[in-house]
């Protein structure tokens, strides 16, 4: 390991050094513990009794090697801090941990399974003129496992079923929640303690690997939440890892987070090569395509806050960190979550910028579904919620979310959100929906949004498949798949999604009325969307569309094969007499047509 780029906040491999590795005749541990007294290696191997460590290289860095160490046993370090402490600490860099309460690390060996999806690793993109169609997803609830102790499916148990559901639907990508090693299940994998480790409360290493290797046989991508700036407090994982603040900030003002866990300390060279290590681990080691980074505006802001300024090493921490990202891995997506406005998040890193691929739009989330909220009446007042995302959209390059994140907390899921009572949340929910997927920017929607799930998300329990056996609720759910499929096969609605020859709204002052319609191209095709939100039918509504023969229907939010009350024939097209388009629109209904 190049240990100038360690200390300097330089190096990505730092993994293949410090850890534990296996051994012809057993292991050899490494651990970075620079105020550390003194170190031992306990363990399965050796009865759990104390095998000293000893210092290397600049006497920060301790090792020992073992013989007799096997795949799977179970090992701590006990660290000895200078001011008499004495904790048993899982590994740092460990690949592996037993599941919780207990928090041995787990011998792995990292380099056995062969992958066999060189075919996508060879073809793969960022999707930036492709359409991106993610799937979110929390691996322990999406489906349960009644047979297994704690409803679990394996990373394995689960890819039959995950990949035909997938591809059925029309998603081209899967974001899991966090999977790194947690203690807490209700923290979804968002405070974590083995970040090198694959939770084992799916499996193994090898069980993750091939449930990714099996998806991309199936042309399936697959992004992971990375959690960048925070970590649990537990004391046998990072906190105070050499009887120091080590890993996190000294100072409590700014070592404790609003979710009450350990910041990073993004200002340390030492742990910019963790975590920067990290993400490359993923990346390499088991081939995500991507990187969903958790709540970037409290790396750019001290805690988040504005007022307190921009940490300007942990900005440059990120900068630095993506450039080297993507100078291995062109094709990698890498995505923030970010509520801020601040300039150039997805401008590359060479530019100045913060070199994201994609950046969340929660202005557009927020807006929308704000608006879906409130009455007929009060969205004349409310017009412009949905015209304003484009008088900022082209300053980065946006990705739509509907995560996980605005069903739960009694925020209500999507379809709840919808204004009214139970059927008529379903036509405006279908409307919405073709909203989202008409708007510029790629697309994100979490699991259960796709049948209209009414109950909040829960953890503890896998989603409600059970309502799809209600009219309703199997009709969005076909609508959904409807949506996708279209998205995926229509090239106007996403190849120019970042160029402003791509968007052109057609009519955005009918305040009165509540309706929108705007174009979509790709330089041939050209994609008509009509929106009315307003619960009255709008008859013989005139619409310019330009030089066009006619509009050919390819799908509305109304017709009756999704419980609404129009039935369209397959061939429905409407014409157009000097350049206007007579139409009529339902009372909460969204319409696509193909401009011929």
């Amino acid at each position: 390991m190049d240990m100038y780029g360690f200390y300097t906040g330089k190096i990505f491999d730092a993994y293949e050094f410090l850890g534990c590795h296996l051994t012809p005749s057993g292991a050899v541990f490494r651990t970075f513990a620079p105020a550390a007294s003194g170190i031992s290696v306990i363990g399965e191997f050796n009865g759990w009794t104390e095998m000293p460590m000893h210092k290397i290289n600049d006497g920060n860095f301790w090792e020992c090697e073992i013989g007799g160490v096997k795949e799977g046993m179970l090992y701590k370090y006990k660290i000895y801090g200078r001011n008499g402490s004495v904790v048993d600490h899982c590994d740092p860099y460990g690949y592996g941990m037993e599941l919780r309460p207990n928090s041995a690390s787990v011998v792995r060996n990292l380099y056995q399974y062969q992958f066999h999806d060189e075919k996508w690793m060879k073809k793969r993109t960022d999707c930036m003129d492709k359409p991106l169609n993610i799937y979110e997803l929390h691996l322990g609830s999406w489906r349960t496992d009644k047979d297994s102790e704690n409803g679990w499916y394996t990373y394995t148990g689960i890819a039959d079923e995950l990949i035909a559901y997938v591809k059925e639907m029309g998603y081209n990508y899967i974001e899991m929640m966090p999977i790194s090693e947690h203690p807490s299940d209700n923290s979804w994998g968002y405070q974590n303690t083995g970040f090198y480790s694959p939770t084992s409360r799916y499996g193994t290493a090898d069980g993750l690997k091939e449930l990714i290797d099996r998806l991309h046989q199936n042309e399936i991508g697959v992004i992971l939440d990375f959690v960048p700036v925070h970590f649990a407090v537990d004391a046998y994982a990072l906190a105070n890892y050499d009887g120091t603040a080590l890993y996190e900030y000294p100072h409590q003002d700014v070592g404790v987070s609003e979710w009450g866990s350990k910041n990073f300390n993004h200002s340390r060279g030492e742990i910019q090569s963790f975590l920067q290590s990290n993400a490359n681990y993923w990346l390499k080691e088991y081939h995500f395509d991507g990187l969903r980074m958790d709540a970037i505006n409290n790396i750019i802001y001290w805690q988040g806050n504005r007022a307190r300024g921009v940490n300007s090493n942990a900005v440059e921490f990120i900068r630095y960190m993506n450039q080297g990202l993507k100078r291995m891995y062109p094709a990698v997506i890498l995505a923030a979550e970010d509520s801020s406005a601040f300039p150039g998040v997805t401008k590359p890193a060479e530019q100045g910028g913060l070199g994201f691929t994609y950046k969340w739009d929660m202005g557009w989330m927020n807006d929308t579904l704000d608006y879906f909220k409130k009455t007929p009446e009060e969205r004349t007042e409310n017009y412009h919620k949905l015209t304003f995302s484009m008088m900022y959209y082209y300053d980065d390059h946006f990705l739509l979310p509907f995560s996980h994140d605005e069903v739960v907390h009694g925020k209500a899921t999507i379809a709840q959100k919808m204004y009214g009572d139970y059927d008529g949340k379903f036509p405006q929910a279908r409307a919405l929906y073709m909203y989202m997927y008409a708007h510029p920017g790629k697309k994100l929607n979490f699991m259960g949004n796709e049948f209209a799930q009414l109950r909040e998300w829960d953890e503890k329990r896998e989603q409600d498949w059970d309502i799809l056996k209600y009219p309703k609720h199997n009709a969005f759910h076909r609508f959904m798949k409807d949506l996708n499929k279209l998205y995926l096969s229509t090239p106007a609605m996403s190849a120019k999604d970042y160029g402003q020859d791509g968007f052109r709204w057609l009519d955005c002052h009918q305040e009165s009325k509540c309706i929108y319609a705007f174009e979509r191209t790709d330089g041939q095709q050209r994609l008509i969307a009509l929106f009315n939100f307003s619960g009255v039918l709008q008859e013989e509504f005139r619409l310019q569309v330009g030089d066009r023969r006619r509009l050919k229907l390819l799908l509305a939010s109304d017709a009756q094969e999704y419980d609404g009350s129009v039935e369209y024939k397959k061939d429905t097209s409407i014409p157009v007499k000097k350049g206007v388009a007579s139409i009529n629109i339902g009372a909460f209904t969204a319409m696509y047509f193909l401009a011929e």
